[in-house]
């Protein structure tokens, strides 16, 4: 389905900013921007952001553009393009550490490819191409320390879905039940959180021309042939169940474009997860209905929020020290509090002299740092996102 497509100086709070702080605080306005823009020495559009820790992070966008920092963001280094990757609209990264990171492409077809480098960006190994002619990936996910997953729109009826157990050398196609995709749905390559999970499940956003579902992985069990359900040892295997999600669908553009979990164990002792998903209808930034739903039992049941994000968000994230949920978009950025049922914009501060783009025109989150158009990244400054 169709695909959602001068660097800034750092920001820091001027003096007189602090010493007005307590003034300030009165009346709930924030000393700084909730994101300090730092320089990118790119005019990249980026979607892909991963934060490893520690000062790591690496982004990625269009023309084969890979950055990464080790500095927490005071200086993002570019990367060596990969080879043949010139034109290449790199959708989404995940790194190891500051060395190792595997970039995705996002194109129909073969223009969809896995690149990896070991040595710090320096070089650059392709490691797979998409083998599915009329393909389209949406998303690189890394579960654990060596298992990545790839989701891609439909194929033959059913969502693509590529995995990896060494780390990204080798690739194979996955064979789980249960992708099978309602017509004109597919999913969305807007900021790389189509697809995430939490302990040993996967979920993933979709949307299009019905209505908007969430796919999340199960435990399938039954015991061997002959045997008594009381005696048999189970025969387990992973399947795929959706459930639909009242975010705004019935176009090509709208749908579910980001994922994001906080997990926690239930009182009956499973690992489970609040879920909160975003979107809405990306050409029509501005549209307020239907841009946001939250689950309260991994991903099973979903509710739409009470007071939704003002506009299309392309990317959520969970902040667990602030204990805090973060949606951007290309009109703002909304903060919620109770997993999803509510959420809050957060405007610049005039007063302060605050770029009016401060909080807007974002394309992907991964905390602390946002990534966007035209070589825009911010890091998440806690002060600007009030009270």
């Amino acid at each position: 389905m169709p695909r959602t497509t001068a660097p800034s100086s750092g920001l820091h709070c001027s003096r007189m900013s602090r010493a007005l702080l307590t003034v300030f605080t009165l009346f709930a306005v924030p000393c700084c921007a909730q994101f300090q823009l730092q320089a990118s020495n790119t005019t990249a559009d980026l979607r892909g952001i991963h934060n490893v820790g520690n000062g790591v992070a690496w982004a990625s966008g269009t023309n084969g553009t890979v950055l990464r920092t080790e500095d927490g963001g005071y200086v993002w280094q570019t990367c060596a393009i990969p080879p043949g990757a010139e034109k290449l609209d790199f959708r989404g990264i995940q790194a190891f550490d500051a060395n190792t990171a595997i970039v995705m492409s996002s194109g129909k077809g073969d223009l969809s490819r896995l690149y990896k480098t070991t040595d710090g960006c320096h070089k650059w190994k392709l490691v797979f191409t998409n083998p599915d002619k009329d393909g389209f990936w949406d998303a690189i996910y890394r579960t654990a320390e060596r298992r990545i997953y790839v989701l891609g729109d439909p194929v033959n009826g059913a969502f693509a879905m590529f995995l990896s157990d060494d780390g990204g050398e080798n690739w194979l196609a996955a064979g789980d039940d249960g992708r099978k995709a309602p017509p004109n749905v597919g999913a969305f390559a807007a900021s790389n959180s189509s697809m995430t999970g939490f302990g040993p499940y996967l979920l993933f956003g979709t949307g299009g021309s019905q209505s908007s579902y969430v796919f999340r992985t199960v435990a399938k069990c039954s015991p061997p042939p002959g045997h008594p359900d009381g005696l048999a040892v189970f025969n387990c295997t992973v399947v795929w169940v959706s459930a639909a999600v009242p975010i705004a669908s019935g176009t090509p553009a709208s749908g579910i474009f980001s994922l994001a979990v906080r997990p926690f164990i239930a009182k009956n002792g499973v690992s489970s997860a609040a879920v909160a998903g975003v979107g809405g209808v990306y050409d029509h930034a501005e549209q307020a209905d239907r841009t946001a739903a939250f689950s309260m039992d991994g991903a099973q049941t979903w509710h739409p929020a009470q007071t939704p994000p003002h506009g299309y968000r392309s990317s959520v994230a969970y902040d667990s020290d602030l204990k805090l949920w973060i949606t951007v978009g290309p009109n703002g950025t909304d903060v919620s509090t109770d997993d999803g049922r509510n959420w809050r914009s957060i405007h610049p501060s005039a007063a302060l002299h605050e770029p009016p783009d401060a909080g807007r025109n974002w394309n992907a989150l991964s905390l602390p740092f946002v990534v966007g158009p035209k070589g825009r990244i911010g890091k998440l400054n806690p002060a600007g996102l009030g009270k």
